[in-house]
């Protein structure tokens, strides 16, 4: 059972950032596809960026693009999303989570095995 830990969420300004951070229970977590999901009140979860196991090859959803990066450091177990130049519209419950299996896609959340508790953002105007 992986255990992953998000932390880093907070009140930023619009034009601010932050830096989220996934930590993971598992000393392969180098081998787990990991992505970051929101969900907003109201609304449905939803992609934001997604990095694969040891390549790391990284994908995002077209509302972060460019202002968003998600890396990975293995040996510290952890993933995280750099977010720059936050808007009101990112406020949300950023969640982390993470799959073992390989598929094609990395934005589907049904695709996920293991989630975080989330961590809130919340951007003010």
């Amino acid at each position: 059972q992986v255990q992953l830990v998000e932390s880093g969420g907070g009140l930023v300004q619009a034009g601010d950032s932050l830096r989220l951070s996934c930590a993971a229970s598992v000393r392969t977590f180098s081998s787990y596809t990991t992505g970051w999901f929101r969900q907003a009140p109201g609304k449905e979860r939803e992609f934001v960026a997604a990095i694969t196991r040891s390549a790391g090859s990284t994908n995002y959803a077209d509302s972060v693009k460019g202002r968003f990066t998600i890396s990975r450091d293995n040996a510290k177990n952890t993933v995280y999303l750099q977010m720059n130049s936050l808007k009101p519209e990112d406020t949300a419950v950023y969640y982390c989570a993470a799959r073992y299996v390989y598929r094609t896609r990395t934005d589907y959340s049904s695709d996920y095995d293991y989630w975080g508790q989330g961590t809130q953002v919340t951007v003010s105007s």
